[in-house]
């Protein structure tokens, strides 16, 4: 874990649960020390366990009513609708918190019209041929490269810009470019 920074909120439960496990053969300094966090973070997401918040004791409630009224609709009802549907309940709830949760339970509605078409292979056909025969192996590392070039014009009509035409290469898997003026 790089040094510094919060772990994630599910890594932060996993370690909590591992120094539960494990607290009273080794204690709890010594594993968050192997661990590489403050003891004082294990101790303060085990109060946060204890006596969650009460932004997540409402979050908690609002999901389940955010659940029935999605379940009650089909599955098809949209933050917007569920939204809508918990104020015409009587809940007063924003909009964007509503969003959030649906965002963190994985719902979502079902959006109106035809649905993009993609192309969708034939698996008794068999693949085409290679016909370029192209060679996916290298002798080295970094020693096939995809490149492009590009003509860029510039103000006049004879397409070019004021010291002559401008030419763009490019290798795409390097990160590099290079303009080069003619």
């Amino acid at each position: 874990m790089p040094q510094g920074g919060r772990p994630p909120h599910l890594v932060q439960a996993a370690m909590t649960r591992f120094i539960e496990e494990h607290r009273q053969t080794y204690g709890v300094g010594s594993i968050c020390r192997v661990l590489s966090i403050a003891p004082s973070a294990y101790y303060a997401t085990v109060a946060r366990q204890k006596n969650p918040c009460v932004r997540n004791q409402k979050d908690k409630e609002l999901c389940d009513d955010i659940r029935r009224v999605w379940n009650n609709n089909f599955c098809v009802y949209g933050a917007r609708k569920v939204w809508h549907q918990l104020k015409r309940e009587g809940m007063d709830v924003a909009r964007c918190t509503v969003e959030r949760l649906m965002r963190r339970m994985g719902l979502k509605g079902v959006i109106r019209g035809k649905g993009g078409r993609t192309t969708r292979p034939d698996p008794a056909r068999p693949c085409p041929q290679d016909l370029v025969q192209r060679q996916f192996h290298a002798p080295a590392g970094g020693f096939n490269r995809s490149s492009q070039h590009l003509n860029i014009g510039g103000i006049d009509d004879d397409r070019e810009t004021e010291i002559g035409a401008v030419h763009k290469a490019q290798i795409v898997f390097a990160r590099t470019a290079a303009c080069l003026a003619a």
